[in-house]
């Protein structure tokens, strides 16, 4: 497989670091466009019952993908006017394989949504297409597993089960390797993947004000969050929380909040410390201590450094914003093939407010690395490392 990183390593500084884009075969992003999407689209269609509209509409979307252009939504949807400010007056016309990759894939989904009717008035209206494999990951052994666990991380001291839950959020629904501790700090086989920890510097910022953090996926990756943003109320760490979730489904598995009340009902569902958490979080919410907020421009296809003015100023209000996950890691950095050993402060700079990622390595962009362990893992793994989601890292600023 091609390494489309090699050139951008090499030469790109923090101004003029190129776009990544899904035109390299055999590249990542050119997989996600010409394989993974394909394959999601016959997935949702075999998952519902849709009728011939909706799968005529499916095909044409599969069709359209793999040999045409970017075509505009239909003239009468409620969202036209936003998608076209967005960018897609520079991207219509244009194949799916040569705009921005993070463009080209947050439309796809819009586009997958506008196919089964999700916003159209009919029977399919609001059905999320992906709600029964966000479901199934919240019914399964590995899930009473991990939240069994919460038991035994309950006798640990405050720091340990913070150490614990950081990483579990950390990791998603890899969430066992967290709860995983050693007797001492730095004895996790989490630690030993982390290509940039950060921890201590993250840990400093939660000094009892406002944690704004933005979720990423669904099912048994947004329960660990959930679990943490209850440790740091619970210990005052924080004294107020907002959960950040997509207005609606996206990405396959991303949190809305449906999501949110779905994993609260499966907390406190279970038995013991699970359902404990659960409830102080259902009574946090109830109260006002956490909140839960969908903006539009979580479904945008653009980076962080376009945020509006009202999410702007929230974020730069909260003492830290805690970002999760691949996806928003590419928009805080901009999807932009920076060389890795750009330090985190100079490529999040245009964020406001102190930020932080929590982030498993799933597409080509990092930044903030050591020389030694990008050689490292260049010489061990070659390109694997940075999009097979077998290391992870915790990355922070003021």
């Amino acid at each position: 497989m091609s390494d489309p990183t090699a050139a951008a390593r090499s030469t790109a500084g923090p101004d003029d670091a190129p776009v990544v884009v899904s035109s390299v075969p055999g590249s990542f992003p050119w997989s996600v466009l010409a394989e993974r999407h394909p394959a999601l689209i016959r997935r949702v269609a075999d998952a519902f019952p849709y009728g011939p509209e909706q799968r005529h509409a499916l095909d044409d979307l599969l069709r359209n993908c793999a040999e045409g252009v970017v075509e505009p939504l239909a003239a009468q949807s409620a969202d036209r006017g936003r998608w076209d400010a967005w960018g897609g007056r520079e991207h219509y016309g244009r194949s799916w394989f040569d705009v921005p990759f993070l463009w080209s894939e947050s439309y796809f989904y819009r586009r997958l949504l506008e196919a089964v009717g999700y916003f159209a008035p009919g029977p399919w209206q609001g059905i999320d297409p992906f709600r029964p494999f966000k479901l199934a990951e919240l019914d399964t052994p590995e899930a009473d597993e991990e939240l069994a666990a919460l038991d035994d991380l309950a006798h640990r001291p405050a720091e340990d089960q913070e150490e614990a839950l950081l990483h579990g959020s950390l990791w998603g629904n890899r969430a066992d390797l967290g709860f995983s501790l050693s007797g001492t700090r730095g004895g996790t086989a989490a630690e030993s993947q982390l290509v940039a920890d950060d921890a201590d510097v993250l840990r400093s910022l939660l000094a009892g004000g406002t944690l704004c953090l933005v979720a990423d996926n669904a099912g048994r990756e947004l329960i660990p969050d959930l679990l943490l943003v209850d440790h740091l109320l619970r210990h005052g760490r924080v004294a107020r929380a907002t959960l950040q979730v997509k207005p609606y489904p996206y990405y396959v598995s991303d949190a809305t909040p449906a999501d949110v009340l779905d994993a609260l009902r499966r907390l406190t569902a279970a038995k013991g410390a699970a359902s404990e958490a659960g409830n102080r979080l259902w009574a946090a919410l109830s109260e006002g201590r956490l909140t839960v907020r969908a903006h539009p421009f979580a479904c945008a296809p653009l980076p962080y450094t376009d945020l509006p003015e009202d999410l702007r100023q929230e974020f730069a209000a909260a003492d830290v914003t805690l970002l999760k996950g691949d996806l928003n890691y590419r928009r805080l950095i901009g999807d932009r093939l920076h060389p890795a050993t750009t330090p985190f402060a100079v490529a999040t700079a245009g964020f406001p407010g102190s930020v932080a990622a929590l982030r498993t390595l799933k597409s080509d962009v990092v930044v903030g690395l050591t020389s030694a362990v990008e050689t490292a893992l260049d010489a061990a793994e070659g390109h694997r490392w940075r999009t097979g989601g077998t290391h992870a890292l915790i990355q922070a600023r003021r």
